[in-house]
Parts: structure tokens; C-alpha cells; sequence
């Protein structure tokens, strides 16, 4: 708290106070600077390339990943002065330690954080139309966001992926056995398909069918499909707020896809609308409350505000939508479920995945 004068009633500087928030401030400058480094690091296979051997010199490193000496030299000094690798002098080596390793190499999955490291660099991208929106309000267009889909593609393999048979699934009594014997099932904002691709190989009576806004990811979704054989399932490039999908459809999944929607409110009645009577709606979205009260203890809040700021917000704004943002919350999700038409609403956590909820819907008669 701050000094207050008794004389005046106003605020007093309070020195000791602006010394402890400029040095916070200059740790945050190297932890964001480790964050880029991070993000290097893991597009390039550094990572990997130094967990894969005890120690090695930076000559050796970038012949293993086959970089250039000097770059890999200089990111490992970076990365030496964060703590995040240990460096020996008298050798000249560079190790990275098991105990990090285990929380950034693609051996790490689900627990790889540099993968999310990839999204600070990403919303440097935009700063500067960033800045113009501040400054004269509309939104952003997802073309904007260069290699957005690959690092989104690589979180949900983290996230959904991974855990979709032994995790997700079971979420919903019985569900496991409906697709073995054979269902529709539709995932909206689907992106590269990772998830839907999965299920398509293990379920081979179901059909699929993955609906994103954008083209890129579903020409990748669609050559993936081709690559695997997998005849029972389709990729359409749709703007669901024109397109609303058509039914039924016996589940529909929505992977952290429905709060930068251009009309999320009328997406989620159109996905009421296209279940089967007995259909089942599992959505995943991010973990939080809609009050920002109660986010202020909340272990990733500023991370999750400015992606927000970003991104998700932004875009939704600049498709003409209300621009709930990434951290629209619980609250207001639960309330626009049961709005949509949904007529029970359950909500859950898993262990793997502590930064979302799931959302399990099943219709009712859509309210007017």
C-alpha cells in the first residue's frame, strides 16, 4: 500500500514501492526475452538436439541440428544467462538439464511450455495493427497471423490429442462405443484436423466431417486425410456464421474454437439445432471466470489477457462479432449454453489439461 500524507489525504511517492516494481519489471524484460528464445528454440530443434546428447559445444550442437554455429552460439548465451541450460567453461559445453528438458522438448508431450512460447513472438507480429485498432477500433484478420495454425495445431496435440482416448472420451458415458459402432460427428473450427484425423483412424464406421474458417489449415487437414487412407471422413473451409452446419449430427466437438467466433451466440443454437436428439456437444474452452476479479490470482491471467488482446478478441472483432475474448469465462459460457437451447450443462477439469474446462451439452427445446 501506498504512503498517504495525513496533512493532504493524497498519495505520497513511496520509493521502496518503485524500486520493487522497476526491478520486477527488469526480470520481466529477461523472461520475456527468454520466452523468444524459447520460442527459437523450439521451432529450430535446439531443444531436442541438446537433450539428445550429455554436453556439447556449440559447434557440435548446430551440426547436430544443422544451424548455423554463430546463431546457435549466441541463443545458447541467451539461454545460459536465463538458467535454462548449464554451461561449463573450462570445456566449453552446454547441457540441458533433465529436470527442463522434460518441460521443453517434443519428447515432453503434453508438457512441452515451448510450444506456447511460440505465441509471444506471434503477437509482435501484430503490434503495429494492433496499435492501429486501439487507436481506431475494428479487429484484425486471421491472414494476419503467420504460422498461428502450426502452433495452434501443436497445442491441441497437447492438449487434445494426446489425451482424446484415455481422457476426453470418457468424458461422456458410452461414448467410446457409439463411435465404434458408427456416428455422425462434426468438429467445428476443426484447424488442421489433428483431432478429428485421430479419431477417423481409430473409428472407422463414423463419419467425420471438419468445418474452419480458414483455408490453409483444412488443404493440410485434407492431405492428411488422403495420406492415411481415411475414406470416412471431410474437411470444408465454411464461415459458420453464414453456413450454420446441417444435421444431425450425433456429437460435435469445439477445441477452444468457439469464443472468437464472429456470432458465437448463433453458433452454438446452430450446433444445438444440428444434434441428434441423443447428441452430445463436447466443447473445450479456457478456464476462467468472466469477472476479472476472480482472475486476478489465476496462474496464466496476464498471459491469457493479452492473447486475448491479441488475438482472440481481435479477430472476432474483425469479423464483424462481439469480441468476447479469450477469457469470456465460465459464467457467461454456461449462461449462452443453456440460451443456445442446451438442457443440461455439465462442466469439468482434467488433470493433463488445467488451463481449459469441458463442456458436455445435450439439447433441449431452444429457447425464444
Amino acid at each position: 500500500m501506498s504512503a498517504v500524507s495525513l496533512e493532504t489525504g493524497l498519495d505520497v511517492f513511496d520509493q521502496a514501492r518503485a524500486d520493487a516494481f522497476g526491478e520486477r519489471f527488469v526480470g520481466a524484460l529477461n523472461e520475456a526475452a527468454m520466452t523468444v528464445m524459447a520460442s527459437i528454440g523450439h521451432r529450430t530443434g535446439l531443444f531436442d538436439a541438446l537433450e539428445s546428447a550429455s554436453a556439447l559445444t556449440s559447434a557440435g550442437l548446430a551440426h547436430r541440428a544443422g544451424l548455423n554455429e554463430r546463431y546457435v552460439r549466441e541463443w545458447l548465451a541467451a539461454m545460459t544467462a536465463a538458467s535454462v541450460d548449464e554451461f561449463d567453461a573450462a570445456a566449453g559445453t552446454y547441457r540441458l538439464p533433465p529436470e527442463h528438458a522434460c518441460w521443453l522438448t517434443r519428447a515432453s508431450v503434453p508438457n512441452n511450455l515451448a510450444v506456447a512460447a511460440q505465441t509471444i513472438p506471434l503477437m509482435g507480429v501484430v503490434e503495429a495493427a494492433l496499435i492501429d485498432c486501439f487507436r481506431h477500433g475494428g479487429g484484425l484478420p486471421y491472414d494476419l497471423y503467420h504460422g498461428f495454425h502450426q502452433v495452434m495445431a501443436e497445442d491441441s496435440a497437447q492438449t487434445v490429442v494426446h489425451a482424446l482416448f484415455d481422457a476426453i472420451l470418457p468424458l461422456v458415458p458410452g461414448l467410446a462405443d457409439r463411435l465404434d459402432r458408427g456416428v455422425a460427428v462434426l468438429d467445428v473450427g476443426c484447424g488442421s484436423g489433428r483431432a478429428l484425423l485421430k479419431l477417423a483412424e481409430r473409428f472407422r464406421r463414423s463419419r467425420f466431417t471438419g468445418y474452419d474458417l480458414c483455408v490453409e489449415p483444412i488443404e493440410q487437414a485434407r492431405a492428411e486425410a488422403v495420406r492415411l487412407g481415411l475414406g470416412n471422413m471431410s474437411f470444408e473451409a465454411r464461415d459458420l456464421a453464414e453456413h450454420p452446419p446441417e444435421g444431425p449430427f450425433d456429437l460435435i466437438t469445439a477445441f477452444d474454437a468457439i469464443h472468437d467466433q464472429r456470432d458465437p451466440a448463433g453458433l452454438l443454437r446452430s450446433i444445438a439445432r444440428a444434434l441428434a436428439p441423443d447428441g452430445v456437444f463436447l466443447m473445450q474452452d479456457v478456464a476462467g471466470s468472466s469477472h476479472l476479479e476472480n482472475n486476478l490470482a489465476h496462474p496464466l491471467g496476464t498471459y491469457l489477457y493479452a492473447i486475448s488482446t491479441a488475438h482472440c478478441m481481435s479477430v472476432s472483432l474483425g469479423q464483424g462479432g462481439p469480441g468476447l475474448g479469450t477469457m469470456w469465462g465460465e459464467e457467461l459460457a454456461h449462461r449462452m449454453l443453456v440460451e443456445a437451447g442446451f438442457a443440461s450443462v455439465d462442466q469439468t477439469s482434467l488433470p493433463h489439461d488445467p488451463v481449459n474446462t469441458y463442456y458436455i451439452a445435450r439439447r433441449g427445446e431452444p429457447r425464444t
